[in-house]
């Protein structure tokens, strides 16, 4: 009797908790929005919302490829390098092939990503370490490509990508709702998206029942290079140009976006929804404190505590130990 009593509590428990990390992130969202129209007037002003708009489209971008990987159970700190350096080498190669060099922009993220994950799984380094050494040296190559100078991008349709619209939508927003969709595509209805959260949720057992667990990890990191280079050219064309420093710092929020939207560095759970959520609450977060007048260094502390909380809500410590 009290063993049916056990497991019938438990149930409602762990319904709550699924629930919790469903909607939390969507009453933040609604509670954040609220707090700046009360002390803004501009905060909903259709320029300041198109403004966040264009402002979550690289992040989101960023953060639903780094979604994969850290549902996976892994990290990675790569993601600001890859966008920035995906922007640097697009810039570089389109002063002389114009638009037809924004795939180097893909074909690179994607190359990267699958060495980084091939390093992890093959050689079994740590995702964490592994990513941080490709972030150093993409931000040397960086250095070293542009000379420390930006590189002009000069071709209009490059240019209209980050500045343009269609219907009203700038084309930015179109091209991350179009990512969304794959992405969302490839979590929920593909045999990679099923493989990856069984690798998350325990990568002995996933071996045991039949998935590729090395496999599944390189093209996973390969993936969430796609997007990075993805979010690169995106981030390039809103610039109009490749920048020394583009995508530094970007980890913080990409990792802070997928984290707030429901899905722990644990694993196992969460997707691609939430991450869009996520993302929009760091972008409107930024924009809003900048409304507010405060400065970049206290929104950097701000950003951290918010990284801190939602870490603390959102991260199964059954599982603390098996961050990869």
């Amino acid at each position: 009797m009290s063993q049916n009593t056990t497991t019938s509590g438990a149930a409602p428990t762990a319904l709550s908790i699924e629930s919790l990390r469903t909607y939390f992130p969507l009453l933040v969202l609604v509670i954040v929005c609220i707090g700046f129209a009360i002390f803004s007037d501009q905060f909903f002003s259709a320029r300041n919302l198109e403004t966040v708009l264009r402002q979550t489209a690289v992040l989101s971008i960023a953060a639903m490829g780094a979604t994969f990987v850290i549902l996976m159970a892994s990290i990675d700190l790569s993601v600001g390098a890859v966008v920035g350096l995906s922007a640097v080498v697009v810039a570089y190669f389109m002063q002389g092939l114009g638009i037809v060099a924004v795939p180097a922009g893909l074909a690179l993220g994607i190359a990267l990503g699958a060495a980084v994950g091939a390093i992890h799984a093959n050689l079994k380094v740590p995702s964490f370490i592994a990513t941080l050494g490709l972030m150093v040296a993409g931000h040397g190559l960086m250095l070293h490509i542009t000379q420390g100078r930006p590189i002009m991008i000069r071709d209009e349709a490059m240019r209209w990508i980050g500045s343009g619209s269609i219907a009203g939508v700038p084309a930015i927003v179109l091209i991350a709702l179009a990512a969304f969709a794959i992405a969302y595509f490839v979590q929920h209805h593909t045999v990679l998206g099923r493989s990856i959260v069984a690798v998350g949720g325990g990568e002995v057992v996933a071996q045991r029942s039949g998935i590729k667990v090395n496999r599944i990890k390189i093209v996973t990191f390969a993936l969430a290079g796609l997007y990075s280079g993805l979010a690169g050219i995106v981030l390039a064309s809103r610039m109009g140009a490749g920048s020394p420093t583009a995508g530094s710092g970007l980890e913080l929020d990409v990792i802070a976006a997928v984290v707030i939207g429901g899905t722990p560095l644990t694993g196992g759970m969460g997707g691609v929804a939430g991450t869009i959520v996520g993302a929009l609450i760091i972008a409107i977060l930024s924009n809003g404190l900048n409304l507010a007048g405060v400065s970049s260094y206290s929104q950097l502390i701000i950003k951290g505590m918010v990284l801190i909380a939602a870490v603390i809500i959102s991260i199964d410590r059954k599982k603390i130990g098996i961050i990869k």
